[in-house]
């Protein structure tokens, strides 16, 4: 017997208690293939991606500022030499052992240029978007939050269009730079060289290097009484070293300062508080000095003085003979140096927030306050914690550094000390020592380079990475202070 649809009719089966039985009614042979479950991909650390790519520009710049047609000299320049240079390029730094307009060809000096841009706009915006473009990989979700916690984003969503936007805006700012300085230069140069000129200087000023092609370790000394050469120059030093963030910030609240974030205010405020302070302290201390600015006139004073206030927050250009001022001159430029930049820029230093939140810090403790407040707004203790450790480890990086090279040179300390903060602020200013250095002196200049383009920001990254709430709470204990 069958249904009307010709269908056999499908059996009756009895349950008995407790039975438990599926079964499924099989009309003809079915085939199921099994696939073994994927493996989930493994994110590579943010902090240790970052360490890899820069170090692998380095490795490759190296190599072939190595080859003999990237130098001026016959054969190659060797390793230490091709390894600092690289390593100076990679990380903005701008100090040299080889002078970069003599003794490097056209083609090195364009590897050059390219490490810097590459250097300056950083791993985790050039590299980050090579791999977007051109092999499709998408960021992970944690990668998008601490890359936030490094730029000043918010939102993860928002992090891969801050990249964006970071390229855009920096190649169009050295482009305007570059249109700027070309029909000054092409009055004393050829055309094509006033326009090689124009293009590497800003590349170099926006990315806060130093490198420059003047000649004779000079950086922009010749240039101290050209005011279109040294405000170019200055202006985009500065735009480089404040960052995107802050100037989308700027642009999209119109300038009005209650509607700006704390982070803008923050290195606004201090920016154009170090400017004047640097700008009264270099006054006060080298207009008696016939060496520097004492046989300047008066209006060339007050535009070097300027821009020797904007450019050790990290340039490392320079209009004054830096192995000319007095003690107390370099000393304060230290203190400069070591701050740098803001965070997410081009600069250097243990930055402008870092700074910021020790001060208000301070003034919580003087104030017997708890809390950290600044500009009405509460920081979290968290975010006090990580600034206060950047800046303790940075502190004895450079003592350790100095203290090493004072057992291979015979340089003073005051030179010594100069050299190790400005490589590991990577602003490129000497005292005159850097061509001088040994070998073994060398690789401590450079590994301070290295550690102090990308100590502070790994250091955060793994800081924000490792970071989980902690539900358990301990006896409180006070201890002696001071």
């Amino acid at each position: 017997m069958s249904a009307p649809d010709n269908r056999p009719i499908r059996p009756q089966y009895r349950h008995r208690p407790a039975d438990r039985v599926v079964r499924r009614e099989v009309l003809e042979t079915e085939t199921f293939s099994l696939h073994s479950p994927r493996r989930q991909r493994r994110t590579l650390n943010p902090a240790l991606a970052l360490i890899l790519g820069f170090a692998g520009l380095i490795v490759i710049g190296t190599i072939i500022l190595m080859l003999p047609f990237a130098s001026t000299q016959e054969g190659s320049v060797g390793f230490t030499a091709a390894l600092f240079t690289s390593t100076s390029a990679v990380c903005v730094t701008g100090l040299v052992v080889l002078d970069t307009a003599t003794a490097w060809t056209g083609f090195g000096q364009a590897v050059i240029l390219i490490l810097i841009q590459l250097g300056g706009i950083g791993f985790m915006t050039s590299a980050t978007l090579l791999l977007l473009f051109l092999l499709g990989h998408r960021a992970s979700l944690q990668q998008r939050l601490l890359l936030g916690q490094t730029m000043g984003g918010g939102l993860p969503g928002q992090v891969i269009q801050i990249i964006k936007r970071i390229a855009i805006l920096t190649l169009a700012l050295e482009a305007i730079g570059a249109a700027i300085l070309f029909p000054r230069m092409v009055r004393e140069m050829e055309l094509r060289e006033a326009l090689w000129w124009s293009v590497f200087h800003s590349v170099s000023a926006f990315n806060n290097a130093g490198f420059d092609l003047v000649g004779n370790f000079s950086s922009l000394i010749p240039y101290y009484q050209d005011f279109w050469i040294i405000s170019v120059i200055g202006i985009l030093a500065v735009l480089g070293a404040v960052g995107y963030t802050v100037l989308a910030d700027t642009v999209g609240t119109r300038g009005v300062w209650r509607r700006m974030s704390v982070d803008t205010r923050l290195v606004l405020s201090a920016s154009a508080a170090f400017l004047v302070i640097g700008f009264v302290f270099i006054l006060a201390t080298e207009t008696s000095n016939p060496d520097t600015l004492g046989a300047r006139d008066w209006p060339t004073r007050i535009m070097d003085g300027l821009f020797y206030s904007m450019t050790p927050r990290t340039s490392g250009f320079t209009a004054i003979p830096m192995d000319q001022v007095n003690d107390e001159t370099s000393f304060f430029t230290m203190a400069l140096m070591f701050i740098g930049g803001g965070s997410g820029s081009t600069a250097g230093g243990i930055k402008i927030q870092t700074f910021m939140l020790l001060f208000f810090a301070i003034l919580a403790a003087a104030r017997n306050r708890e809390q950290v407040v600044a500009f009405g707004r509460e920081m979290p203790i968290s975010l006090v914690f990580r600034a206060l450790t950047v800046a303790l480890l940075s502190i004895a990086l450079v003592f350790s550094s100095a203290t090493a090279l004072t057992f291979f040179e015979d340089f003073s300390f005051l030179e010594i000390l100069f050299e190790t903060v400005s490589a590991y602020g990577t602003v490129g200013l000497t005292l005159g020592i850097t061509p001088e250095l040994g070998e073994i002196s060398r690789i401590i200049v450079t590994v301070t380079m290295f550690i102090g383009r990308l100590g502070p920001l790994a250091l955060v990254l793994a800081l924000a990475g490792f970071a989980t709430p902690h539900a358990t709470r301990y006896a409180q204990e006070s201890v002696k202070i001071g």
